[in-house]
């Protein structure tokens, strides 16, 4: 009788999961994972000629028409950020949020990420390579349609005063 429950029992998990295996994904238009990779590879071609140099970035920084764009959280941008960056949040990026931080699609756009930094410390603490953050904010501004994109290219050490931090906190920057 045991025998033949363990059989009976290994069948029923046998057909459970033929039946689930072929069983279609849910559908949901609002997610389509093909069109993401069909816009990464866009983005992988253009991006190659977007990554500029320190000296550059901060050149570019200097124009009127251009916007430094941090998209970590909003707890390590107050805590220290690219002087003059502007702050929106990676997951609050819809057309709206987009559209009320970044009025004009002509407008050039600086980003840059924990990763452009090396001394891999709070809160510029680094992510994994694949994931950095300037990866990902590339490639959904340009499938928003902002083109005028360009990314801080070297990693370089925060600490020796190639580029410029500020607090949105009443206490001191501390230095590293």
């Amino acid at each position: 009788m045991k025998v033949h429950f363990i059989a009976l029992f290994a069948g029923l998990i046998l057909i459970s999961s033929l039946l689930t295996a072929d069983e279609p994904a849910p559908e949901n238009p609002q997610i389509d994972f093909p069109a993401f990779i069909d816009l990464a590879g866009e983005v992988h071609n253009y991006r190659k000629d977007r990554r500029v140099t320190v000296e550059k970035f901060l050149e570019m920084a200097q124009d009127g028409n251009t916007l430094i764009l941090d998209t970590r959280s909003k707890a390590n941008y107050e805590i220290k950020h690219i002087k003059g960056a502007v702050h929106l949040n990676f997951s609050e990026m819809t057309t709206r949020d987009l559209k009320e931080a970044i009025p004009s699609k002509d407008t050039r756009i600086l980003i840059y990420c924990n990763n452009n930094f090396l001394n891999d410390t709070q809160p510029l603490t680094l992510k994994s390579a694949p994931l950095a953050l300037n990866i990902p904010t590339f490639i959904t501004l340009y499938g928003y349609g902002y083109k005028n994109l360009y990314e801080l290219g070297p990693a370089i050490d925060e600490n020796k005063g190639l580029i410029e931090f500020e607090s949105n906190l009443e206490l001191p920057l501390a230095q590293n």
